[in-house]
């Protein structure tokens, strides 16, 4: 987990341990007044699990203090902004989180982005797109909204087409390979990767299975001009903008590229993968 993600939680932790001990209750009173075990408590105030908003509330009514709630929504917004649960932003649907992308990409005009697993969102056809969300959708136990997601993915594809727009994508060839959908689906992406290559907005990567390579390939990002670093994992998408995190991953974009095909000779990879699926 991140030092400063880590550094916030405590800091909130800090605050609600100063809310219980000045309304002068133990651990275990005022977890008897949240209807809570002691050891959410004792979590909560150590900076070891991140409150939600319904805990926050409860809390400065167990404190009595309810007029402090609007002050820790404040302190977990402010940790949120940076580190975003997929599954508190996907309750408010699919199709608000790739809206909220889909702003950024409005604002900027050079992308250096990285895909490990799967084809980027950017150059995904709408049957590949609707797959990805689904998977990952049932992963956190969220389905619904699907097709406004695939959608609002589909919009911010017009970029491609912008003059002035620069798309730096590197894929590892692991991604042209995965069967996250069916094999037909899978071949028409790849048709569409093609395709995508040959647009002059467009500077496409490949990192062959056997490339020699700088540094381990890691998370999805994208690096948004120099302002704004978006990465993944599985159950956070975290949105970097100090100049020492946008440096770090502008560092890592490169070393990776180093590893990577452009070109004819990316083409040469995705058609080899395109022939061996058939149709």
């Amino acid at each position: 987990m991140s030092t400063d993600f880590q550094r916030a939680r405590i800091l909130l932790g800090v605050r609600l341990r100063e809310l219980r001990t000045e309304a002068g209750l133990t651990v275990r009173d005022f977890a008897a007044r949240c209807g809570w075990a002691p050891s959410k408590v004792s979590k909560l105030e150590n900076g070891k699990q991140t409150a939600t908003v319904a805990d926050l509330d409860a809390w400065a009514a167990a404190a009595g203090q309810p007029e402090c709630a609007a002050e820790l929504h404040g302190r977990l917004a402010g940790l949120e902004s940076t580190y975003r649960s997929w599954r508190r932003q996907l309750a408010a649907g699919h199709r608000a989180a790739q809206d909220a992308l889909g702003a950024q990409h409005e604002r900027t005009t050079v992308f250096r982005g990285f895909s490990a697993a799967v084809v980027p969102g950017v150059f995904q056809t709408p049957e590949y797109a609707r797959s990805v969300l689904t998977r990952y959708a049932e992963l956190h136990g969220v389905t619904r909204d699907i097709e406004g997601a695939v959608a609002s993915r589909m919009r911010r594809q017009e970029g491609l087409y912008l003059a002035g727009r620069r798309y730096r994508v590197l894929v590892a060839e692991a991604a042209l390979h995965t069967r996250i959908c069916t094999r037909a689906v899978l071949a028409d992406q790849l048709d569409r990767l093609m395709s995508v290559n040959g647009l002059s907005t467009v500077e496409l990567g490949i990192i062959p299975l056997t490339a020699d390579v700088r540094i381990g390939i890691g998370d999805d990002f994208w690096i948004h001009d120099d302002r704004l670093v978006i990465a993944e994992t599985w159950h956070t998408e975290m949105w970097l903008d100090s100049a020492d995190d946008i440096a770090l991953y502008a560092k890592v974009w490169n070393g990776l590229s180093e590893g990577a095909v452009t070109g004819r000779a990316a083409h040469a990879v995705i058609a080899r993968t395109r022939a061996a699926i058939g149709f």
